[in-house]
């Protein structure tokens, strides 16, 4: 909420009346931290952790104000480098430039006392202190600095708190204070209390069974102290243990985060509905969630109703909080601190999550080595890639592990729910299903379409007519998520959660459905509660929302998700199609100016001209050593314009495996390190050398007017990949790729822009929300645009939180290339 400064007279922060526009999220740092990274070597302090030393912003050091070090690289096994701050005081950028004064940090093993750069400044070591002895943050004299904001701050919150709990009160079944032992938690806990009747609200710990060691401890504290204050204290925590969940889902990865429901958002359900006595409770969930800590969180709004989960109220307390605030009031009232955080942890979170990496990753295994290495051997054990000893480490230091968006590659996992359409009759073959299809048939009326089932060895299988499944496709969506479910489903109680009714149970582990009145809460209709109830009632507007707690499911049944085989699934020796050729600029301002010609007068080597070949081809530019007529209409255009990269764009994502590759596997927004792309390559089954074929080639890409000019991406000076939003001009290049989409979706035309905005639903099709980067803010309006202007294409609405993309049967991709 309000921006900061470091005091040089306190060692702490101080907190100013400006808003705070970007905080860069400062915490302490203890002697611990130190010690473990190696500082030790350099600086002296006290080995005491009543207070920090000094203050860290992710990888950097402050000292009183001052930039003292900062740290490089670093993984899970491999301990970062530690640099120390060199100062120039008269740094010059030429011998006759101004002078002002500059600090980098370097090794000191590699640098000594001092060094001169190449442009002749002289650098000397800058200790934080003479002789190197740091001072503790003096906290009382912090505090007394602070101490107006503060109570300005915690006024306001405590206001947001008792308004939206009178507002509520005799409404709801039951408050909540989401509890994790982290310090926003803490704080969120400690203003809760401060203007709540203690009888008012519970407070719920979701125990994953992953936590830190210390956080168990913060846990047990805040119990007892709950106990006393007569607040009613619930620890929740899944059926399953850690290590079985591992092993039944396979380790958890960055799209696949099956994790948050089955050990969070599921427990906490179910221990809540044990409370209030109902199965369709309506409760307020008070979370301390801040919009500093992510991209995706500074979209939050204080209060809302079912965004966190379904059916519930959430208020975001402390969402406008820094770090920096949180540290401050923490100290004032001298709130428990979770050790993890003095041992260096940003976060209390998760032991070995695939959202961490890096130096986080490190410190965790340093301080919990044993329980860390328990997920670290699943991931390995359940690893069934070819890679060797050297490769399996990089499999799970460098986006290996945490990649993975299928069962691919999982040892012993073998292939339950395949699909095949042959003379009009699609086959739906179940092999060794984990539950009875005949009670996930009754979350659906299966009178509504004509199916046979014919037991099997080792299964079954399903026939049903492929025309009754295109004729009713939000119905055959529902129709295949029973069978899929029946397939995998292991009784995690997510479903169970998911149904008010309580019409699902688990006995044993089997699934057991009794009244059920179809609404398909079990699996994911995006409008429930704009459905009819009726028991036959199928939802008009059915659509997979894609949306639970803070991943995201679209077949209906996390385990299909996690372990399916995607039956056509690109092998990774396709993908080098440019070997160490990837076009180049001059190769396509030529091309458009000799057509036909170019291959004649070319002055471009054999393997070149395969590798250009292949990308005209692939582009939709030539075929057979003829220019095909696209290639004449971005002529016209202006070949090198945004619009017609767009166009070529999205026509080298369908046909060409790497273009595609990059797309599918890079997200918007995230720099990757060049070795780490090259270990997502080798870890599926790649040869070393066109792993780095495939990684050279992005640079060279970018270098085109796809990047220049459409902006698909950029390499960074120290050779980090990213991909980034597209710079499109011109909407119909959006329209275009919306066409493609459809087509290679067994043109299935109409469908919502959360569908789109999906990555992980099962499809040929590549979304153009994932080809150009786009999200739902520049979507809506992009979409109601070309809904006015181009209504014999498209027809798109969004009323009500409904929202229906619609193309028209009659027409074709081809058909909106004529538009240009």
């Amino acid at each position: 909420m309000y921006s900061y400064t470091y005091s040089a007279r306190t060692g702490g922060l101080v907190l100013n009346s400006t808003p705070a526009v970007f905080s860069k999220e400062p915490r302490p740092v203890y002697a611990p931290e130190l010690n473990l990274l190696g500082f030790d070597k350099y600086w002296k302090y006290d080995q005491q952790t009543d207070a920090p030393c000094m203050w860290a912003e992710a990888n950097r050091y402050y000292y009183r104000g001052r930039l003292v070090a900062s740290l490089l690289g670093g993984d899970v096994y491999h301990a970062p480098v530690v640099q120390l701050a060199y100062t120039c005081p008269d740094w010059r950028e030429t011998p006759n430039g101004k002078a002002t004064s500059k600090t980098v940090c370097e090794n000191p093993e590699d640098k000594g006392e001092s060094f001169t750069d190449k442009k002749g400044n002289l650098f000397a070591l800058d200790l934080p202190e003479p002789g190197g002895k740091l001072r503790p943050v003096d906290i009382t004299a912090m505090i007394d600095d602070n101490r107006e904001i503060l109570g300005w701050l915690e006024e306001t919150t405590a206001k947001k708190i008792l308004d939206v709990y009178e507002k509520y009160a005799g409404k709801l079944d039951i408050f909540h204070v989401a509890f994790s032992g982290g310090k926003d938690s803490c704080v969120l806990l400690d203003l809760v209390k401060s203007v709540l009747p203690q009888d008012s609200f519970v407070v719920v710990f979701g125990d994953t069974g992953m936590e830190f060691p210390d956080t168990y401890a913060v846990i047990d504290k805040v119990e007892a102290q709950c106990k006393k204050d007569s607040v009613k204290f619930y620890r929740a925590s899944s059926h399953f243990s850690p290590a079985e969940s591992w092993d039944l889902f396979a380790p958890p990865s960055r799209v696949l985060r099956w994790c948050c429901s089955v050990h969070k958002s599921t427990p906490q359900t179910l221990i809540l509905r044990e409370v209030t006595g109902k199965q369709n409770y309506v409760g307020l969930d008070y979370v301390g969630v801040r919009a500093q800590e992510s991209i995706a969180r500074s979209e939050y709004e204080y209060e809302n109703y079912g965004k966190k989960q379904k059916g519930q109220y959430s208020h975001n307390s402390i969402l406008e909080w820094t770090s920096a605030e949180v540290w401050l009031y923490i100290y004032a009232h001298d709130l428990i601190i979770n050790e993890a955080y003095k041992k260096g942890n940003g976060r209390a979170g998760c032991l070995f999550c695939p959202m961490s990496g890096g130096i986080s990753d490190y410190i965790r295994r340093q301080n919990y080595k044993v329980e860390v290495d328990q997920y670290i051997d699943i991931i390995c054990r359940m690893n069934n890639w070819d890679l060797g000893k050297k490769n399996l480490e990089t499999y799970v230091t460098n986006g290996g592990w945490d990649n993975r968006r299928s069962g691919r590659g999982i040892t012993g996992n073998t292939l339950r729910y395949s699909e095949t359409c042959k003379n009009g009759t699609i086959t739906i073959t179940i092999t060794n299903p984990a539950s009875d299809w005949r009670e996930w048939i009754k979350t659906i009326d299966d009178s509504k379409i004509r199916y046979k089932v014919t037991e099997v060895k080792d299964g079954y299988k399903i026939a049903i007519s492929e025309a009754e499944m295109k004729a009713s496709p939000a119905y055959g969506k529902l129709f295949r998520q029973v069978f899929r479910k029946a397939a995998y489903c292991i009784g995690c109680k997510v479903c169970e959660t998911n149904c008010k009714n309580g019409c699902i149970t688990f006995e044993n582990g089997k699934i057991n459905i009794k009244d059920c009145i179809q609404c398909h809460n079990c699996i994911h209709c995006k409008n429930i509660n704009k459905c009819k109830r009726e028991k036959t009632n199928i939802c008009e507007n059915f659509e997979f929302d894609g949306i639970h707690d803070c991943h995201q499911i679209n077949s209906g049944c996390l385990m299909y998700e996690s372990r399916k085989i995607p039956q056509e699934e690109k092998t990774m020796k396709t993908i080098n199609c440019f070997d160490d050729h990837a076009p180049m600029t001059s190769w396509l301002a030529s091309f458009f100016k000799d057509k036909d010609d170019f291959f004649v007068s070319n002055d471009l080597g054999p393997n070149q001209v395969k590798c250009f070949r292949r990308f005209l081809k692939d582009a939709g530019l030539q075929d057979k050593n003829h220019c095909l007529p696209l290639a004449e209409l971005l002529s016209e255009i202006g070949w090198d314009s945004d619009t017609s990269m767009g166009i070529i764009f999205t026509n080298l994502v369908y046909e060409n495996p790497q273009i595609d590759w990059y797309v599918a596997n890079l997200d918007i927004g995230r720099l990757y390190e060049r070795k780490t792309v090259e270990d997502m390559l080798l870890a599926l089954d790649m040869k070393e050398k066109a792993a780095r074929s495939v990684a050279k080639a992005y640079k060279r890409l970018t270098e085109t007017p796809l990047g220049t000019k459409l902006n698909f991406g950029y390499v960074s000076d120290d050779g980090d990949l990213a991909r980034t939003v597209c710079s499109l001009s011109d909407p119909r290049v959006i329209l275009y790729a919306l066409y493609k989409f459809a087509e290679k979706c067994n043109d299935y035309k109409e469908f919502t822009l959360n569908a789109l905005l999906s990555d992980n639903i099962e499809r040929d099709g590549v979304s153009p929300t994932r080809i150009f980067g786009l999200d739902r803010e520049a979507m809506i309006p992009l979409l109601l645009g070309l809904s006015g202007k181009y209504p014999e294409f498209i027809n798109a609405t969004f009323t009500n939180d409904l929202d229906k993309i619609s193309l028209k049967d009659d027409k074709t991709s081809e058909d909106v290339l004529e538009l240009f």
